[in-house]
């Protein structure tokens, strides 16, 4: 695991680090020393913590003129034990919210597992964004990690799409492109 990296290509577009409204404003990284982990692996230290012990994220674009964000995941979404949804959503989302961010790209290939609890935070983000006309999207779960997301009925807060070569598209591209599709289901 410790060489997955986030995905970079964008980072002459944004860098969250250095966006002021971004909740990792101000982060430093280390190149060389692997510190954090998920379980007993080493993962890449570009990845940000927000108080889950088993789930990673990196901020890949916030648009603020489009309303969007595009966040990459890796580890276990585990909201039995961790309640990771819970940190998700105040660590990051919230404060996204808070700067206009209504549509969220969850990439979500290198989650590996998902474990349910309570639906509840699923359904506060929901409502906050569907009443600014926005929507969550995650992106190419893999596919059990989709069975056990689905099994919980969460896929009526959170759409489920799958998008190969979305590494081939600028941040501004996809976001059009999903928010096409999401138009698409809902007429």
């Amino acid at each position: 695991m410790h060489d997955i990296e986030p995905f970079y290509n964008w980072r002459h577009i944004y860098v969250s680090e250095e966006d002021e409204r971004s909740p990792f404003y101000g982060r430093v990284y280390s190149e060389f020393e692997f510190s954090q982990t998920i379980y007993n692996y080493y993962i890449h230290p570009q990845w940000d913590e927000f108080d889950s012990r088993t789930l990673y994220l990196k901020v890949l674009i916030a648009d603020y003129d489009e309303h969007y964000a595009i966040i990459e995941l890796i580890g276990e979404w585990n909201d039995a034990i961790e309640n990771d949804i819970m940190n998700l959503k105040r660590e990051v989302v919230d404060k996204f919210f808070a700067e206009g961010i209504t549509k969220f790209i969850l990439i979500s290939e290198n989650v590996l597992n998902f474990h349910s609890g309570d639906k509840d935070y699923y359904q506060e983000w929901f409502e906050e964004v569907t009443d600014e006309n926005g929507w969550i999207v995650c992106l190419n779960m893999p596919e059990q990690t989709q069975y056990d997301f689905t099994r919980s009925r969460l896929n009526r807060y959170i759409e489920l799409m799958n998008l190969d070569n979305w590494r081939t598209y600028r941040p501004f591209h996809l976001f059009k492109k999903i928010d096409g599709e999401i138009l698409k289901r809902l007429e």
